[in-house]
C-alpha cells in the first residue's frame, strides 16, 4: 500500500505527508520538479523527465489496488480507478467507478465549450479553502482505513 500524489501545483502535499506517515505509509511525490526533497524517510520525490503529462504516466504504471492517489488529473484519476486504486482530488472528492464516466464526459464537454468561446470568460475556479483541506483531511483518513482493509 502507497500514497501517490500527482504534485504538481498540489495544494495539500503537506497534509497528506502527515497523514501518510502517522499510518507508516510510503508516500510519493512526483513531479516534473520544483519540489524540495523531504527530510522524511518515508516521502519520496520523483522528478520525472520534462514533457506533457509524464508524472501521470508514472503514477499510472505503479499504482493499483490498496493503492491511493491525490490528483485533480481526470484521465489519470480514471486510470488510477481502473487500476483499482483509491483516488481522490485535493478537495476531498472521490474519484470511483461509478462517478468517473461522468466526470470525463463532463471535462471534455467543458473543453468543447471552452474552445467553441475562445473570447469568453477565463478560467480559474474558487479558491482552495479551509473547508476543502479539511474535507481534504477527513476523505483521505477513511481510504487510507480502507484501503488497508482490502
Amino acid at each position: 500500500m502507497a500514497l501517490y500524489v500527482d504534485a504538481d501545483a498540489c495544494p495539500v502535499k503537506q497534509e497528506a505527508e502527515r497523514v501518510a506517515t502517522r499510518h507508516g505509509l510510503t508516500m510519493y511525490l512526483v513531479s516534473n520538479g520544483g519540489l524540495r526533497p523531504s527530510q522524511n524517510p518515508l516521502v519520496q520525490v520523483v522528478i520525472v523527465s520534462e514533457g506533457a503529462d509524464e508524472a501521470d504516466k508514472w503514477i499510472a504504471e505503479r499504482c493499483g489496488a490498496g493503492d491511493v492517489v491525490v490528483t485533480s488529473d481526470i484521465p489519470l484519476a480514471a486510470k488510477c480507478v481502473e487500476a483499482g486504486a483509491r483516488v481522490l482530488r485535493h478537495n476531498g472528492e472521490a474519484f470511483t467507478a461509478a462517478n468517473i464516466g461522468q466526470q470525463l464526459a463532463m471535462r471534455d464537454l467543458m473543453a468543447d465549450l471552452r474552445a467553441a468561446n475562445p473570447l469568453g470568460a477565463g478560467g480559474g475556479g474558487k479558491a482552495f479553502s479551509k473547508a476543502d483541506r479539511s474535507r481534504f483531511l477527513d476523505a483521505l483518513e477513511r481510504e487510507i482505513r480502507a484501503a488497508s482493509r482490502t
